[in-house]
């Protein structure tokens, strides 16, 4: 699977489908698992990036419906429980934030290389990804996207 936070979140098959995520709580879901590809993520810090400051009288039990439904949309193995949170099955270059510093890091490394030709390929490679705002998906987005656009305009 590969995984889009770069506008609205996304997900697509291998072969590059779409996989229809669903609405907006479960595209927040998606967006704060694909920030941290693999790592673990505590529950209470999932209900915080999909509920923001209002998180619903049962969060934990609507977060266990969401990833429920997470699980259903993209594949039983897409996110898997650990103890106290929840795991995407990703690496890093499946979600294209992340691809998109690495191409960025790679490019500015060309460029201070002096290799402007392959510097410009890389940048163009990574400012392709870009489909909107950075996280646009989840609530409480503007802490963390300032980061990012810099990093974009920088490219």
């Amino acid at each position: 699977m590969r995984y889009g936070i770069l506008g609205t979140t996304q997900a697509h098959s291998g072969d590059g489908r779409p996989t229809g995520v669903g609405g907006p709580r479960l595209r927040a879901l998606l967006a704060a698992l694909a920030l941290h590809p693999g790592r673990t993520r505590t529950a209470q810090a999932l209900i915080d990036a999909v509920w923001d400051d209002e998180p619903p009288a049962d969060a934990a039990g609507a977060l266990q419906a969401l990833v429920g439904r997470l699980r259903r949309a993209l594949g039983p193995d897409a996110v898997v429980s650990v103890d106290g949170g929840y795991r995407l099955c990703a690496e890093p270059d499946d979600v294209d934030l992340h691809r998109f510093q690495r191409l960025a890091d790679e490019g500015a490394a060309a460029l201070a290389a002096g290799a402007p030709e392959r510097a410009e390929a890389l940048l163009g490679e990574a400012l392709a990804l870009w489909r909107g705002p950075v996280l646009a998906d989840l609530p409480g987005r503007s802490a963390m996207a300032g980061r990012y656009e810099a990093r974009h305009l920088d490219a």
